[in-house]
């Protein structure tokens, strides 16, 4: 029996979580080996800000068992996770800027807005759990 190739298996879960999200080209698959192990942190691109943000982490034994578990997450999480809306201003702008996170809490939902940020390089007006509808 063939094993299947790596890298098309990597593609088409990256294609299936892009369109189950029904985004694409904003994406950022971020891979990094850390304990044995393999983290994947998937960043979104916001076109309006023009700014990253984290969208989850997932671990693995390899590339394609990491992507296997951030599809998983992508099927389920509005059932798992609750919604907050967030207001921030980046340090030196003046146009509030709002932006939504699924989250377990409101802790990580404030990581998920300071990911590959300075702590001090925006500034958080308001945080808000919305409503379950």
């Amino acid at each position: 029996m063939n094993q299947p190739d790596l890298h098309v298996e990597s593609a088409r879960l990256q294609q299936e979580i892009e369109r189950h999200l029904g985004v694409e080209g904003n994406l950022i698959y971020d891979f990094a080996q850390q304990d044995g192990k393999v983290r994947l942190d998937l960043v979104t691109v916001n076109r309006r800000h023009n700014q990253s943000f984290l969208f989850h982490t997932a671990w693995g034994v390899d590339r394609v068992d990491a992507l296997t578990k951030m599809l998983d997450y992508v099927r389920h999480y509005q059932d798992r996770e609750a919604t907050y809306t967030i207001q921030w201003v980046p340090v030196g702008a003046r146009e509030l800027q709002t932006s939504y996170f699924r989250a377990r809490h409101v802790y990580e939902a404030l990581d998920k807005l300071y990911y590959g940020r300075e702590l001090h390089s925006i500034t958080v007006l308001s945080v808000v759990l919305n409503p379950v509808a």
